[in-house]
């Protein structure tokens, strides 16, 4: 009985130690979860295309990795989406921001993110600027 007892403990580590291992939170096997793709379009500049930013820890291909997770920070307050479009009965000025668009899809703080953005109206600019560096800075 003794010796079934330590055959069946040494086959369940030969099998644990033969499992790949799993990336747990906080282990450095663990791929970011703050992990956002943004795409730029007619801003102007230099800041068209496609980049990825990563955050929790920061890196990617976005040109200002650093700042635009600070600014994630700064603008992630509890029970408020910082990526939330503008409410649809909110009262906008008419003024054109120019014809840059953005949009950002992945993961923030573990909640599936997929906004647009624009610069069409007053709403949609303070939206904009509200996430610069995230978004590049423009003018029309």
């Amino acid at each position: 009985m003794l010796r079934r007892l330590a055959l069946t403990a040494a086959a369940s580590a030969a099998a644990l130690s033969a499992v790949p291992a799993t990336a747990h939170a906080g282990s450095p096997l663990t791929p970011p979860t703050d992990r956002l793709t943004v795409t730029v379009a007619d801003s102007g500049g230099p800041s068209d295309g496609t980049y990825v930013l990563n955050c929790h820890p920061t890196g990617g291909t976005h040109p200002d990795a650093a700042d635009a997770c600070a600014r994630l920070d700064d603008v992630t307050v509890y029970g408020k989406d910082p990526f939330a479009p503008v409410p649809r009965d909110a009262m906008c000025t008419m003024q054109y921001g120019g014809p840059a668009t953005a949009h950002i899809k992945g993961t923030w703080q573990g909640r599936p993110v997929d906004a647009t953005y624009d610069r069409s109206n007053g709403c949609e600019i303070g939206r904009w600027n509200g996430l610069v560096p995230v978004l590049p800075a423009t003018s029309p």
